[in-house]
């Protein structure tokens, strides 16, 4: 489904947090000292976003966001001699991504938003600006594009920046995001095609690479820059990505893409599955990537596949691996350095290739942490030679930091103390393992705050999104707000989830709701035996693919004695014909609704409804795409009927992902105090 949502609250809150010191007032009733005591230290914290070594590794840059705004910091690769880019006052106040260093290291090319609408209504304005880091001005505009840029790749003799592009979109490339109104003829309008474009740096020339008949996800300059290699499928953009394919196309005019893999007609284990992250190998003979069951696009997580590069049958290097691979980069043209979920810690490891196989070398560290360059989960950032690696860290103790050095087989240590001074406001975090039903199964557990073993406590249980993410330790947001309030705060990686290897993904295809809560509630009595957690007092949340689960699981179980769903769903029957992301569900029902109804009804909470028992409180976007507000409706409709304690909250101009810091403040709010009344933290 299914972009990861972090917990309670998705995405939406690492991006928004630094805007909600300027909202003083919960929407809600009143304001509460627990969300202010969370916002003040959230507020404290500077997010660090993109991270990149240049690719000699003599220099670093990273970003840095406070209180709405976003500062680029540039060092030598120790982090010493920091010091802020600098931009003139109205570059400064723009939002800034998509970072991307020379080939010499001497200059850094970056896409600069000015103005975006958080409607999504308005024509989006993009710039890509480079700056020349030996000298003292001010980066300088190569281009002015009227729609959606991300992704600059530069070509190995930096003579070309490649993108992604959707020329006059006035939204981001991303069914999260808020959907365009759906009126007036449907389905026979223009659609919004992303596709790969260059841009000359001398002249500013841009060029569009691929065709309009394909919306391309992914690219990759091959090593003498005249070819590509993309990940596309027709458009729609938001609704095809399960079903793209691997192109290899010539960058001259009127070059035909050619078909690389088609996982739709692949043999063996890729058949059916999704690809993502194409890499050309540094001979220009193959590509890698990663090929598995996900669930959303940017939700990398599967197998190593490598093909050749003209086409052809693709090897399954890694089969059988209980790990999962979601970033990785060439080292070499015979081994791949891999950042992987292991039981939901993170692990960079080289895999040495050998014809059709690979093989895993001793991990250079393992992390109870999240790491991440800015552009992808679990990316760092490594020097051409492969002997030096950056990247941003946090973890449920830590806040923040950049992370430098050798690659060795040590972790890099901080090179800023930018959050030193913070600290956290909730209790320990312990990594918790149990079996069910012969499966080794992990999850986090967060004690809370004041923690006294003497008593016992309520316990909030939250779901992650997907179903194809995994939860790892990582400096909280506002999901973490529970933990704050004297709850504990326990957050399963059950089957279907990101760190135990392709088959422990797909231990959960067609069997929605089943295996995964038998999973989820054999981890609540693992931790009952560890904690004093009170049974009778247990929470249930989550967002996307979690708010499916808070409103199915109270159909299978009374343990839960509330819940909030957070742009859940409630019926697979009719969410299959009103979603705009049809196409992620065949791989997982094995059929479409139409030619399989009863996989879609098994898994439907419509459908034992009359089971329910727990007060719950539903809340979405009125702009989703993903997980359509009707489908809180059919869920709060049922409740009402049935005589069963239900709120329901549609927020204006919102897609999956919110936006506005108003909102986010007020689910916060809302869900606090829901919990506070039908789980009080002290017994009645």
């Amino acid at each position: 489904m299914l972009k990861p949502a972090y917990l309670l609250l998705p995405l939406l809150a690492a991006t928004a947090v630094p805007s909600v010191h300027a909202d003083t007032q919960a929407a809600a009733q009143g304001t509460d000292a627990r969300i202010t005591q969370l916002l003040v230290t959230l507020n404290q914290v500077h997010q660090i976003g993109a991270v990149a070594l240049s690719p000699n590794g003599a220099h670093l840059m990273w970003t840095e966001a406070a209180m709405g705004k976003t500062v680029i910091e540039l060092a030598d690769a120790d982090g010493s001699h920091a010091h802020a880019l600098k931009m003139s006052t109205r570059l400064s106040e723009c939002a800034k991504s998509d970072f991307a260093w020379s080939p010499d290291s001497r200059g850094l090319a970056f896409i600069a938003d000015c103005g975006h609408d958080i409607t999504d209504t308005k024509a989006i304005h993009n710039d890509v600006y480079l700056a020349d880091i030996a000298d003292a001005g001010m980066p300088h505009r190569l281009a002015e594009l009227t729609g959606n840029a991300s992704a600059l790749a530069w070509t190995k003799d930096g003579k070309s920046l490649g993108f992604l592009y959707v020329p006059g979109a006035t939204r981001h490339a991303s069914a999260t995001a808020a959907g365009n109104a759906q009126v007036g003829v449907i389905g026979e309008g223009n659609e919004d095609v992303q596709r790969v474009a260059s841009l000359d740096v001398s002249t500013g020339v841009v060029n569009i690479l691929t065709p309009a008949t394909l919306y391309a996800y992914e690219f990759d300059w091959s090593p003498d820059g005249a070819s590509i290699a993309y990940t596309a499928a027709p458009p729609p953009g938001d609704n095809n990505w399960w079903v793209a394919k691997l192109y290899t196309q010539g960058v001259r005019h009127d070059m035909e893409p050619n078909v690389a893999i088609d996982p739709s007609i692949a043999q063996g284990s890729l058949h059916g599955l999704q690809v993502a992250l194409p890499r050309w190998s540094p001979d220009g003979s193959r590509i890698a990537f990663i090929g598995g069951l996900m669930s959303g696009q940017g939700s990398n997580g599967g197998d190593l596949y490598s093909v050749p590069a003209s086409g052809g049958i693709a090897s399954n290097l890694t089969p059988g691996i209980t790990v999962t691979p979601e970033w990785f980069v060439w080292k070499g043209s015979d081994a791949l350095i891999v950042s992987q979920n292991a039981k939901g810690k993170v692990q960079l490891v080289t895999y040495d290739i050998h014809s059709s196989s690979a093989t895993a070398q001793t991990p250079y560290f393992t992390l109870p942490a999240m790491i991440g360059d800015g552009n992808a989960v679990l990316g760092v950032s490594l020097s051409t030679d492969r002997t030096r690696v950056a990247f941003a860290q946090s973890s449920y103790e830590s806040a923040p930091e950049v992370h430098a050095g050798r690659l060795i087989h040590t972790p890099p240590p901080a090179v800023t103390a930018i959050n030193k001074w913070v600290k956290p406001v909730w209790g320990n975090a312990t990594s918790v393992e149990w079996k069910s039903e012969g499966r080794n199964v992990q999850g986090w557990l967060l004690y809370p705050a004041d923690y006294d073993p003497h008593k016992t406590y309520p316990m909030i249980v939250n779901v992650h999104g997907g179903p194809a993410w995994g939860v790892l330790s990582r400096w909280p947001t506002m999901n973490e707000m529970y933990a704050v309030s004297d709850y504990f705060q326990f957050m399963p990686n059950p089957r279907g989830s990101f760190g135990q290897g392709e088959t422990f993904v797909q231990a959960n295809r067609s069997n929605f709701g089943y295996g995964d809560l038998r999973d989820i509630l054999a981890g609540i009595d693992a931790v009952e035996k560890m904690a004093p957690v009170d049974d009778h007092r247990l929470g249930l949340s989550g967002w996307s693919y979690g708010g499916f689960m808070s409103m199915f699981a109270p159909t299978q179980t009374h343990r839960f004695r509330a819940a909030v769903a957070g742009a859940g769903l409630s019926d697979w029957q009719s969410y299959y014909g009103e979603n705009r992301i049809d196409q992620w569900m065949i791989p997982y029902f094995g059929a479409s609704l139409y030619d399989n109804p009863a996989a879609y009804a098994k898994s439907s909470a419509i459908n034992y409804v009359k089971q329910v028992r727990t007060p719950t409180l539903i809340v979405v976007g009125d702009r989703d795409e993903e997980c359509p507000a009707p489908q809180s409706f059919e869920y709060w409709h049922a409740l009402r009927t049935l005589g069963v304690p239900a709120q329901l909250v549609v927020y204006p101009d919102e897609g999956h992902d919110f936006v506005d810091p108003r909102h986010m403040r007020d689910i916060l709010q809302r869900s606090l105090d829901w919990f506070a009344k039908y789980l009080p933290v002290s017994k009645q």
